[in-house]
């Protein structure tokens, strides 16, 4: 049984203070966060080349963002002739307001005990955590499309038109990986996702659910297109894709939605499968929150959510690095290839995974395994790394992504007999006499 500590809940005038404070602070970290990852990019992708990189603007080159800002500021704003003016100047503000709005949901920490009554380390703790963020991640397909069409240019059109087919393949994949955490957790609320990991099933659920981790990774992957799912600007095809028009700010406001999805889809790696801001080994930051002012587990402290702020950060920030390292070393898949992968590989493993955890739960409960217990998540473990194991092999047989030209490989038993090589016509005589004599 769980101890129950009564902390006190914020009055209504304190709830709102609370959080227009923690929208600000979150507001202001996400945007910090996505001007420094731009450095942070550069100089990996140098370090993995074998060059420099930025170093000149501040020390080690830290101010550059400062300077990029100042120059996309400046810079003059340009607009097509022929472009529907509106819908051009609408398509940044549709891609990075939903952008922004999906961290709203995810806890960066354990509760914060103040005098005024316990504040939950999230701005909104809804009950629809995760649907909420699959709603608002699938309306950022609606500002690509749209900064393609009103273009009025070919290549930023095939562009929107590759980035919305893309983002609707892998959507179904993203949502179909996240069904066995339904399953298991009984609950699609991201705090109480943390507390499964932490006093529920007490693991981290990247062991007894991998291949959905596996699934869900790819899918992230393809849905912020990035590389190596970045078609849809393809450099080498499309000029750069669906933004080959914008400039100034414009044109930032699409790397910056871009660079807030990867760090919103870092953040629920961490948070789906890697414990949130759960510290791994200990049991003093294992607590819930389970009714206003009242945490069920651990006592809260002020150097509690410090501690679990900064390993919730750590954790986002490599698989920001996940990301950033992919991208310079895999090369760019055809399209076939990312279509293929979404719809024939990544669907029908998701909705067979389902069914196995299924069956592996429903097994489980008939054997009287509870639910919690060490058997019960070494169990389910075992499934899960068989079922990935599986994957792996498939996908590795080259039967999947192949290259352009894939030889045939003759049927075991079967002669295969080469045609012989045929000799060249003999020339006549008036052609060699013609050779001859020129």
């Amino acid at each position: 049984m769980q101890a129950t500590h009564e902390i006190g809940a914020l009055s209504p005038t304190a709830f709102v203070i609370a959080s227009a404070i923690k929208v600000v602070i979150v507001f202001t970290v996400i945007m910090v966060a996505v001007a420094m990852f731009t450095l942070a990019e550069r100089r990996i992708s140098a370090w993995i080349q074998d060059r420099l990189g930025p170093n000149r603007v501040g020390p080690f080159g830290l101010l550059q963002p400062l300077a990029d800002g100042i120059k996309n500021i400046l810079k003059e704003e340009s607009s097509p002739g022929q472009a529907a003016r509106l819908y051009f100047m609408l398509a940044p503000a549709i891609s990075i307001v939903p952008a922004l709005m999906t961290f709203a949901v995810i806890p960066f920490a354990a509760p914060l005990p103040t005098p005024w009554g316990l504040v939950e380390m999230v701005v909104a703790d809804l009950p629809i955590g995760i649907l909420f963020i699959l709603a608002l991640s699938s309306l950022g397909v609606y500002g690509i499309v749209m900064a393609g069409w009103a273009s009025n240019n070919k290549y930023a059109f095939l562009g929107g038109l590759r980035a919305s087919a893309q983002m609707v393949s892998y959507e179904v994949s993203l949502g179909l990986s996240l069904i066995p955490i339904f399953m298991l957790v009984g609950n699609v609320t991201l705090t109480q996702v943390v507390w499964a990991q932490q006093g529920g099933l007490g693991l981290w659920l990247a062991l007894p659910l991998g291949l959905s981790f596996f699934i869900f990774v790819i899918a992230a992957f393809a849905e912020t297109n990035r590389l190596p799912f970045d078609l849809a600007e393809a450099e080498s095809e499309l000029v750069t894709g669906y933004h080959t028009e914008y400039s100034a700010m414009k044109f930032s406001m699409f790397f910056i939605a871009e660079y807030s999805n990867m760090l919103t889809a870092s953040a629920l790696m961490a948070t789906l499968f890697w414990g949130g801001w759960d510290i791994p080994f200990v049991k003093f930051d294992d607590m819930v929150v389970v009714a206003p002012g009242v945490v069920q587990g651990a006592e809260p402290a002020v150097w509690k959510t410090l501690l679990t702020g900064a390993v919730f950060a750590a954790k986002t920030l490599f698989f920001v690095g996940v990301y950033m390292w992919v991208r310079w070393t895999l090369p760019r898949f055809r399209y076939d290839q990312v279509m293929h992968l979404g719809w024939k590989v990544l669907l029908p493993t998701a909705l067979a995974y389902i069914a196995v955890i299924g069956t592996t739960i429903l097994v489980l409960d008939r054997l009287g395994i509870e639910y919690g217990t060490w058997v019960y998540g070494l169990a389910l473990t075992a499934v899960s790394v068989a079922a990935t194991a599986v994957f792996l092999w498939i996908i590795d047989r080259d039967r999947v992504i192949g290259g352009a030209y894939v030889p045939r490989r003759a049927p075991v038993g079967r002669r295969v007999i080469q045609p012989a090589p045929q000799a060249e016509p003999a020339a006549s005589a008036a052609g060699y006499v013609h050779a001859q004599s020129t």
